[in-house]
């Protein structure tokens, strides 16, 4: 499978400040990327290198086979890009921003009717569709926002951030569109800051922290960096923490982790389903009284904090 995106040593700095400090990466065709990190770990300024806004400092970079700043003029044509913010006229109806891109892509008049009419129905925008945007909701522009970046049909599409704020509804539905366009043959790099989006989306996933890449896989093995399955209890009586904690004691694979507040215990193990099984007789033969039990594997959410020592920002209040 031929690469869409590749990446090479790439720095930038803003003044004292380095926001970008040798990265590589590289995007096989019809795939989803996801750049995974907080505010400030270097992943806008990845998209906006990669899509000819900004000059590396040093290294390189080829998206579509057009390298970023040697052939930048012609790879404008040849891609798509949304940010955090929907990047639309609010004096327009949504169909006249559609047309407006298409006029600047050089569809033609007629082309550019034509292609904004298929993504208002595309994205469930028809009705809306001769209205000036100033009336659509927080999701309506950002759905408006991605169906710009579609207008030209580019093989490579930039999701920079593109959830970030929408409720969850919102961002379920943004998530479905972003499958269907993979299903096309699309290629998508995608930066979030939710790791569920990382999970449910993308097909290899980088860890960014301070300008560079600190890891890189699918989410399972990202998660399997940091160990296995976890049996977790969450008890009916506080006061039986400490006779769950003995009593499961022979079952961790690791450091077992205690939630006072919420009488949870999380048990690292080693054989799986058995272990559940095994924890769950061991608490009824103590009689100790269970409310919620479940095996599970570490959220990437888990595997951020590991790796970087910190979690990713807390999210914004959501646009409706």
């Amino acid at each position: 499978m031929p690469d869409a995106i590749v990446a090479e040593g790439l720095v930038k700095k803003y003044g004292q400040v380095t926001a970008l400090d040798g990265l590589d990466l590289v995007v096989p065709e019809g795939t989803v990327f996801g750049l995974l990190g907080p505010n400030g770990a270097g992943k806008t300024t990845t998209v906006r290198i990669l899509t000819t806004l900004i000059r590396p400092d040093a290294g390189r970079a080829t998206v579509a086979g057009f390298d970023v700043v040697a052939e930048a003029p012609r790879l404008r044509a040849h891609i798509g890009a949304s940010g955090q913010y929907a990047a639309v006229e609010e004096s327009l109806t949504g169909a006249e921003n559609l047309e407006m891109v298409g006029r600047l892509y050089h569809l033609g008049a007629k082309r550019s009717r034509a292609r904004a009419r298929e993504l208002l129905e595309r994205f469930d925008l028809v009705e809306a569709g001769d209205r000036p945007v100033k009336g659509y909701s927080g999701g309506m522009r950002r759905r408006l926002d991605l169906a710009g970046a579609l207008v030209a049909a580019p093989p490579v599409l930039f999701l920079d951030e593109p959830t970030t704020g929408l409720d969850p509804r919102a961002r379920i539905e943004l998530w479905d569109i972003i499958a269907e366009l993979v299903a096309g043959g699309s290629t998508l790099l995608l930066t979030t800051q939710y790791m569920e989006e990382a999970d449910r989306l993308a097909h290899k996933i980088a860890v960014v922290d301070h300008g560079t890449i600190i890891a890189l896989g699918t989410a399972d093995e990202l998660k399997s960096m940091i160990g296995g399955d976890r049996v977790e209890v969450t008890l009916a009586v506080p006061s039986e923490v400490e006779i769950a904690r003995q009593v499961l004691a022979p079952l961790a694979a690791g450091e077992m982790q205690i939630d006072a507040a919420t009488h949870r215990l999380t048990v690292p193990v080693s054989a799986g389903a058995a272990s559940l099984t095994d924890a769950l007789g061991r608490l009824a033969y103590e009689r100790v009284a269970v409310v919620d039990a479940g095996l599970r594997r570490p959220t990437l959410d888990e595997v951020f904090l590991v790796l970087t020592g910190h979690t990713t920002e807390a999210e914004k209040e959501p646009i409706r």
